[in-house]
């Protein structure tokens, strides 16, 4: 019995999902740029949660074992990654 031709990858959930990454990573950079950037950064992760609404996370330490979360935000951003609002609001630290 051959095997079935493999199924051919749907290019415009590709293309949402890139875009979707690409947004996040946008949202990201907005944040460290506001808030400025810590000495010892880990990660930012941005993670949309619905709409326009993201919780976004700054992680510091000097590997993976030693991380914790330095500032937590549930904020809203536009398609281009701009922050519009926040909770807690974002100010320059660093």
């Amino acid at each position: 019995m051959p095997n079935p031709p493999p199924a051919k990858p749907d290019e415009e959930a590709v293309s949402k999902k890139k875009r979707a990454e690409q947004t996040a990573a946008a949202v990201s950079a907005s944040v460290i740029n506001i808030l400025g950037c810590p000495a010892n950064l880990f990660r930012v992760s941005a993670v949309r949660l619905w709409g326009d609404y993201y919780r976004v996370n700054v992680q510091i330490g000097s590997d993976p074992v030693s991380t914790r979360i330095a500032h937590s935000f549930f904020l809203t951003a536009d398609e281009k990654g701009n922050v519009t609002e926040s909770t807690p609001k974002i100010v320059r630290v660093y």
